[in-house]
């Protein structure tokens, strides 16, 4: 392999080196950890949620910053977009089986950081 090559092969599954730049995975990580990714993750962990419900669940978010969280979350195979054939359309958003693991040890530190707080003095 040539010099700042992201991927290390193994016989199984290829290895990513996510603190290179080019590497695919980084760009998925970024994407969960973003500011809002995190909140568009925990938002859909019980439910689907159509865009305005979404973004009421989410506060302090914009209707662009929302959408592209979206769209990115949707390209890494994080959320599932589903556009029903009415007028208007009603897009509803969920997460995928990828999304649903990713999502688990979000949605723990969540409920930890809620319950410490909410036991605090």
């Amino acid at each position: 392999m040539k010099e700042g090559a992201q991927r290390t092969h193994t016989a199984t599954t290829p290895r990513y080196d996510v603190f290179h730049t080019d590497c695919p995975a980084r760009d998925v990580i970024d994407h969960v950890t973003s500011r809002w990714g995190v909140w568009v993750l925990i938002s859909l962990r019980d439910t689907d949620l159509r865009f305005y419900e979404l973004r009421d669940s989410i506060r302090g978010v914009s209707e662009k910053m929302l959408t592209q969280t979206l769209r990115a979350l949707v390209q890494d195979g994080l959320v599932r977009r589903e556009v029903e054939p009415t007028t208007p359309p009603q897009v509803t958003y969920g997460l995928t089986e990828f999304g649903r693991e990713i999502g688990e040890p979000l949605t723990d530190l969540f409920d930890r950081v809620t319950q410490r707080l909410s036991t605090a003095p």
